[in-house]
């Protein structure tokens, strides 16, 4: 594979270790980005895979704490956020037609890490819907150690009063040609900039907060506001689809904030009481974004991590 490299913006990154991006082209055409963070002596690397609406330089900081500790890190932006090629017209609304487009993705992050010669052995780290997409890619072989999981997104939280709402419009809505229209409770608008740092649903700590707030508020091609409805309807098929299938034999670390109000609790608690040799850590308070939280709490996590990888 032939590497182009890409726009990095690390003025507005975390952490000291060095990123580079690169584009990537997939099997059906579609323009992704990787960034590389390399560990100046790797015991071997690993493969993020971020949320939705996420991107590579947000996980600087993150990358910088598994550098730290010995391990490169190649991150991605999904299709249809980041820098990557969106789907639709209104580039504010997360779109992908079919969930299984996201493997082509990851296929085209794996021959780029070839290419890039990163060291083994691999590990996968997925958070959010990284954590879906990651799940489906361990079931396609995705050759790596060991996993650890995030605030995995094995399923959505709707309210119950919106549920009735969300099942019928994810399918009547895409049918009549208005499957590009959030859900509702969601808007086009990113959340960090609508939301009060105050009981948001991401962070406990305001410094990451408002580095969230200031990439995107800098570089406005970063960001991306609510899923579309046709999102909804794929990712719900197959988070179910997911569900059905047994825990694939991996060691596997997952941690689950206790005040988590994005993904399925239940749905991480049932698949980990299923997963062979994994662990459930409950984080006490957090939110979504364990990598993300306080600097004590970003510490101990990074540590588990570590331990987690080693032992595999």
């Amino acid at each position: 594979m032939t590497l182009t490299e890409a726009p990095f913006y690390k003025d507005v990154c975390l952490g000291n270790t060095p990123g580079t991006a690169y584009w990537l082209q997939t099997t059906d055409g579609k323009r992704v980005r990787v960034g590389l963070f390399q560990a100046p002596d790797p015991k071997g690397s690993v493969l993020l895979f971020p949320g939705r609406t996420e991107y590579i330089e947000k996980y600087a900081q993150s990358a910088d704490e598994l550098a730290q500790r010995g391990f490169s890190t190649l991150a991605i932006d999904w299709r249809g956020q980041g820098l990557a090629d969106r789907m639709i017209d209104d580039v504010r609304i997360g779109y992908v037609d079919d969930f299984a487009d996201y493997q082509k993705d990851v296929a085209a992050m794996l021959h780029a890490a070839e290419t890039l010669d990163l060291p083994r052995p691999w590990y996968l780290i997925g958070h959010s819907m990284g954590g879906c997409i990651g799940l489906r890619a361990l079931y396609e072989n995705l050759n790596v150690k060991a996993a650890v999981f995030t605030g995995p997104m094995w399923g959505i939280r709707i309210a119950p009063a919106l549920q009735p709402v969300a099942f019928v419009l994810k399918n009547l809505l895409p049918a009549i040609g208005l499957g590009h229209l959030t859900p509702p409770t969601t808007v086009p608008e990113p959340y960090v900039l609508h939301a009060p740092f105050d009981d948001n649903k991401l962070t406990r700590d305001p410094e990451m907060w408002a580095m969230m707030r200031d990439q995107i508020e800098k570089y406005s091609a970063l960001s991306l506001g609510g899923p579309s409805m046709v999102w909804l309807r794929e990712a719900l098929a197959e988070c179910n689809a997911l569900a059905a299938m047994p825990s694939p034999a991996l060691p596997c670390l997952t941690f689950l904030g206790t005040s988590e109000r994005i993904v399925h609790v239940g749905r991480i608690h049932e698949r980990m009481t299923r997963w062979p040799g994994g662990r459930l850590e409950l984080i006490q308070d957090a939110e979504h974004e364990v990598m993300m939280d306080t600097p004590e709490l970003r510490k101990t996590v990074f540590d588990d991590i570590t331990a987690h990888f080693l032992a595999a």
